[in-house]
């Protein structure tokens, strides 16, 4: 062989290595980057539990998301004709909603879309800025896919979290395709969730979130339910609660004229931790005050049987709210509860707690939630959860020939 033809026979040979590595590199990009890859399940977040405590997964999760480093769900065509809803003024291409306290200061809403959720709420967001409780105050059950946590709304507060919401705003308000909603995504819509301090006012923190950061949202949750803020749950008595919705309603109102696009919704978000008449005196007071809808449930502070919680009892009786599987029994019971008090009402019910497969969403769809959250779920197996949960709802749909809209509360 010549010397000519042994150069051109070695060039050739780079190049066929350097197409191949390159395809190589390629196809593992697209896999990683595909939100239903189960790397993400079974390493990623397996790796990052491993490494990390609980509050510290937590921070490193929001940051990676941040920055876009994160994965996207590839959409379905066809599937929103199974899975929309007609909800607070749009057609949302899912039920599936991330539940608040994941992203409390609003920085990662767009990764949070691109995983594949209709509606993305973050928060709890407090007027001042506030620690929170003293750490550890976060814990792993992991035997359960549970935690424990008792936060106590730390937060960057209103005026850091609204720097953030400006600065999305003008990114994405002109080049967005639907500018009527501050999502700036077809078929999705922004919660933002509102606190108050912990030596707050217990109307007028409330009343400066809606001034404030309401412009910025598709949905405004007043949170009275955190069971880690002293006295916060007693805003639950339809006196004090009838009298703080109201007065959020007339806020949202007069900020409503100012503003481009749609006026944000006004939900309410309450705890399982509720008698049957309290929670037929919190729909009482949701009706009086015309808010659009209820959020039920938030964490809880009982612990199921020891038969039910396998974790270290240690950590079992961490002072906190309790929230991922061992929830739903509860929140699934105080969402039956609700919807008898509301289901000749307009209010639009949004179940949450222990969430985390496309038959606990049917469960919940049929208990009369017309959106349903997750959020712990979502910790333990990563960014693909959302799409599997939307494939085995649109299973469990076609099996009994029916779409979303249509189960709606029909299990009552």
């Amino acid at each position: 062989m010549s010397k000519a033809a042994r150069v051109l026979k070695s060039t050739f040979g780079l190049q066929v290595a350097v197409v191949a590595a390159t395809l190589g590199l390629a196809t593992g990009a697209y896999y990683v980057a595909d939100s239903k890859s189960a790397i993400h399940e079974y390493v990623f977040c397996p790796l990052i539990r491993s490494v990390t405590d609980a509050e510290e997964g937590h921070r490193l999760g929001i940051f990676l998301m941040k920055y876009g480093l994160c994965p996207w769900e590839f959409e379905k065509p066809g599937r929103e004709k199974i899975l929309g809803v007609n909800v607070l003024g749009t057609r949302l291409s899912s039920p599936i909603g991330l539940a608040a306290g994941l992203d409390k200061d609003g920085e990662a809403i767009d990764s949070l879309f691109d995983t594949g959720f209709s509606y993305v709420e973050i928060g709890s967001i407090t007027p001042e800025p506030q620690p929170g409780n003293p750490k550890p105050r976060f814990f792993r059950l992991p035997r359960d896919e549970a935690v424990i946590n008792r936060y106590g709304f730390n937060s960057s507060g209103h005026f850091n979290v609204l720097s953030t919401l400006k600065m999305r705003f003008a990114k994405l308000f002109y080049r967005s395709e639907n500018q009527e909603a501050n999502s700036f995504r077809p078929g999705k819509l922004l919660g933002i969730n509102l606190g108050k301090n912990k030596f707050g006012d217990e109307v007028e923190d409330y009343v400066k979130g809606v001034s404030r950061l309401g412009p910025y949202a598709d949905v405004l949750v007043v949170n009275v339910s955190s069971p880690n803020t002293p006295g916060l749950r007693d805003l639950q008595s339809e006196g004090k609660l009838t009298n703080l919705l109201s007065t959020v309603v007339q806020e949202r109102n007069a900020v409503g004229k100012n503003m481009v696009g749609k006026v944000p919704s006004v939900l309410v978000k309450v705890a399982p931790d509720l008698t049957e008449p309290e929670i037929e005196s919190i729909a009482n007071s949701a009706i009086q005050a015309k808010v659009d809808g209820i959020i039920i449930s938030n964490t809880t502070i009982q612990r199921p049987t020891q038969s039910l919680l396998t974790t270290d009892s240690n950590l079992i009786n961490q002072t906190g709210g309790l929230s991922g599987k061992p929830l739903k029994p509860l929140s699934l019971k105080a969402l039956r509860t609700l919807h008898k008090y509301t289901k000749d009402s307009n209010l639009v019910l949004v179940g949450c707690g222990g969430v985390s497969s496309g038959k606990d969403v049917l469960e919940f769809g049929k208990a009369g939630a017309s959106i349903v959250q997750l959020y712990t779920a979502f910790a333990y197996r990563g960014p693909g959860l959302p799409l599997k949960i939307k494939d085995e709802l649109v299973e469990e749909l076609q099996k009994e020939g029916k779409t979303w809209q249509e189960i709606i509360g029909t299990g009552n």
